[in-house]
This record gives C-alpha cells, sequence and structure tokens, in this order.
C-alpha cells in the first residue's frame, strides 16, 4: 500500500493509493467537476463506468493515486485529485546483429564483406502517466506537482527508465506542468484519427481478402516484422490474448489465401504478396463510454436528420453523423502497418472491415494514432473535424544510473516513420 504524510501543502493534503472500497463515488465526482468544457463549445465527457482504473487495469504494472484533504478533524476528509500510472517493457530503439556466428567474409579483390545484418530490438522499462485530477477548487496549491513527483517515485522503484504523458496540443496548463515544473521535453506529435460508424455497411473492395489470424499467428507477424518500431509493447502476447483485442485482421490480394490454405505467419513472411496490410481491433466500449457536450439545437437536428436519411437510404452510402451527443462506445484500431505499393489501399479496405464490425457492436466511432510520418496514412478513412492532428507526448528520462546502450538517451532520438501505440493506454 502506498501511503504518504509527509508530502502535504500546508499540512492539509495526504497522498495515498486509491481504495475501490470507499473511493469510487468521490473519484467519479473530481472528475466530473474536472470535465467542464469552456462555454459555447463542444466537450468531450468520458464515463469511465464505476472502474476508475479501467485505462490501466490491463497493463503489466500500475497504480492509482488520490489526494486528500485533511480537515482539522481526521474524520474532515476530501478526495481533491488523483493521477495513474502505468509500466511496460517498450522498443525504443534498435540495434544492428549478425544472423548466426559474428564473423566476416571476403571476396576475390580481399575486401571485407559482412554477413546480412538484422535489426533488433532495444528495450527499456517505460512509464506513463495519465488521468492527472485536481479538483477546481484546490488548484494552483501544488497538488498536482506533488502527485506527479509521488507517482514517479513508484516508477523509480520499480526499475522505469522514463516516463512519457500525453496531451491535447493546446492543454497549456498540462503542458506548463511537465515541462516547466517536471522536467519533460516535448518528444512525438502523433495524430488521432476518428471516423464516424454510419447507419450503412462500408462496401469493401472486390481485390481484398480479409483474413482473421490467430493470437499465435498475430504475435509471430508482429514480432517478426514490427518488433524494432517505436513503443512496441514487448509483452505483444498479452496484447492480442487480452479479451479486450477482437482480432487481428490481414489484407491480402482476392485468391492469395482462404482458410484452408493460409501458411501461417512465418511462411507467409518468407514469400509475401506484393502488398498486403494488417491491423489488430481493440474494444474499448466495454471499458468507458465518450460523450459530446455543448452542441447547439441546430446541430443536434442536422446530426438526426443525416442518421434518418442514412437509414432510409442505405444503399446510397451516405455519411452520417452518428449519435455522439449521449454516451457512445469506440474501438481503436492498432499494430496498423504493411507492405507493398496497394499497402494503403490494402489498409483502407482493413478500416473499412473494423468500420462494420464496431457497427455491428453499436460504436459510435472507430479510431486510432498513427506517427505524424506514418507511411499509410492516407489509407485510414477520417473525418478531419472528429480528429486531432497534433497529439503531443512529453517524456523524462528518470535516472543517470543505467547504461545507454545501443541508443543513448532515448529523450533526444530523432523520431521513426511509424509508432506502435498500446491500445491498454487509450
Amino acid at each position: 500500500m502506498v501511503e504518504d504524510h509527509s508530502r502535504r501543502v500546508n499540512n492539509t493534503v495526504v497522498l495515498r493509493e486509491f481504495d475501490p472500497s470507499k473511493d469510487c463515488e468521490v473519484v467519479e465526482d473530481v472528475e466530473r467537476r474536472c470535465e467542464v468544457g469552456p462555454g459555447g463549445e463542444l466537450s468531450l465527457f468520458t464515463d469511465l463506468l464505476g472502474d476508475p482504473i479501467c485505462r490501466v487495469r490491463n497493463s503489466p504494472a500500475y497504480l492509482m493515486l488520490v489526494a486528500e484533504l485533511v480537515g482539522e478533524e481526521e474524520e474532515e476528509k476530501e478526495v481533491v485529485g488523483m493521477i495513474r500510472g502505468c509500466i511496460k517493457t517498450v522498443t525504443c530503439g534498435k540495434k544492428l546483429s549478425r544472423n548466426g556466428k559474428n564473423v566476416t567474409r571476403h571476396n576475390k579483390n580481399d575486401d571485407v564483406l559482412d554477413d546480412t545484418l538484422k535489426p533488433l530490438p532495444v528495450y527499456t522499462k517505460l512509464a506513463y502517466i495519465l488521468g492527472l485530477r485536481v479538483s477546481p477548487s484546490h488548484r494552483r496549491m501544488g497538488i498536482g506537482l506533488k502527485l506527479v513527483h509521488r507517482v514517479e517515485e513508484w516508477f523509480r522503484e520499480n526499475g522505469a527508465e522514463y516516463s512519457y504523458m500525453a496531451t491535447d496540443n493546446d492543454n497549456k496548463a498540462s503542458i506548463n506542468l511537465f515541462t516547466d515544473k517536471c522536467g519533460y521535453s516535448k518528444f512525438r506529435t502523433p495524430a488521432i484519427l476518428v471516423n464516424p460508424v454510419f447507419a450503412h455497411r462500408v462496401k469493401l473492395s472486390s481485390r481484398v481478402d480479409v483474413i482473421k489470424l490467430s493470437p499465435s499467428d498475430a504475435e509471430s507477424l508482429y514480432r517478426r516484422r514490427f518488433a524494432t518500431t517505436e513503443f512496441f509493447p514487448r509483452d505483444i502476447d498479452a496484447v492480442l490474448n487480452n479479451r479486450l483485442s477482437l482480432g487481428t485482421f490481414l489484407a491480402v490480394p482476392r485468391a492469395t489465401f482462404n482458410a484452408g490454405t493460409w501458411p501461417g505467419s512465418d511462411q507467409f513472411l518468407a514469400d509475401p504478396p506484393e502488398s498486403w496490410a494488417v491491423l489488430s481491433i481493440w474494444n474499448c466500449k466495454d471499458i468507458y463510454t465518450l460523450e459530446v457536450r455543448g452542441a447547439s439545437r441546430v446541430k443536434r437536428t442536422l446530426a438526426k436528420t443525416t442518421r434518418i436519411m442514412d437509414r432510409a437510404l442505405p444503399w446510397l452510402r451516405l455519411p452520417s453523423v452518428p449519435e455522439l451527443f449521449r454516451p457512445f462506445g469506440f474501438h481503436f484500431l492498432y499494430g496498423l502497418g504493411g507492405s507493398g505499393p496497394r499497402a494503403e489501399k490494402f489498409l483502407k479496405a482493413l478500416c473499412g472491415h473494423a468500420h462494420n464490425l464496431a457497427k455491428e457492436r453499436g460504436c459510435g466511432v472507430v479510431a486510432t494514432e498513427v506517427s505524424s510520418r506514418e507511411p499509410l496514412r492516407l489509407g485510414i478513412p477520417h473525418w478531419k473535424r472528429l480528429s486531432c492532428d497534433e497529439d503531443l507526448w512529453c517524456i523524462k528520462r528518470l535516472g543517470e544510473d543505467y547504461s545507454d546502450g545501443s541508443v543513448g538517451d532515448w529523450t533526444k532520438s530523432a523520431p521513426g516513420m511509424s509508432i506502435f501505440v498500446d491500445p491498454r493506454e487509450v
């Protein structure tokens, strides 16, 4: 049990570990008070469905802390803030290694020819901070800073080498807290791409077959082709076998394989088709719901009209605005990738398949998050109005007493073409 009586603001605030037996209702109340959007503007609200740790529960290690205001009488207690953190092992870079023995060979001119070099992932223990909240009536008291420092202590105690957080690029208060006071630096700016789920099914290309892979096949494919991608989780098998993972889907040219001729991931990668794409789907709908508030009656009416038209005339495949003004669930796409000149089109087909699955399960939107430099980004359907072109990830090195290894200080590394966004932290 984590409890900290020494870190107080004016001897009135105690940091302790979240207690689900008594804290759920008060934590939800703080969440509601913190999610007051600006007047006249659309705001996104989150309902954690009675489980405040749902967004970190599936991580290998996690912690939630609350800040409790203690009055003069010991019984006078009020939860005024909270923070969540989790730890996992991810790829932070890559190194080159020889296949087989570490030898060299020579040609007839006596020039040294290296054996084929194989890129291998370099792993690090990474912590993630999310869900930092301080009640509006108790801000500017240093409570947020104390919560961050205490969760970082837990990170260090559990061997984490880096910590990072994600926020909106226009959330100046959060950015200032982490970069100015906590020593974080701006690191990556991925894009959050969101596509509505229409009342009609999306028609898939007749030139593409979609194959659902078993978790073991999916693990083999991801480890062989994506293990060196930044933020790739070393325990990808735990992700793929989680009950919230709805499957991994592979798009290949029509008639390349069927259920009876699929050779397995190893043989597939040994002799792949000219183009292919892959993605996995995570069911966020069963963890928490979202709701858009602040829309005018006119906007609500227009949105409802588009849905009525779409349901009445599904063969026209009219774009319609889903019911986002009530609580709705969504599916998250992760592990997106592919190869070949038509990989974008194949990924688009997979996104269509994901849309239809989300429609069957009653979701409002399908979302994903990709690097700003992602080569296949154009193959991901999304509505710009619902999406965020630049999310902001900030990172901090937690200690100096470990080896830089093959990567050096990860916080100073240049971004790669792709990132792997772990759905357990969405």
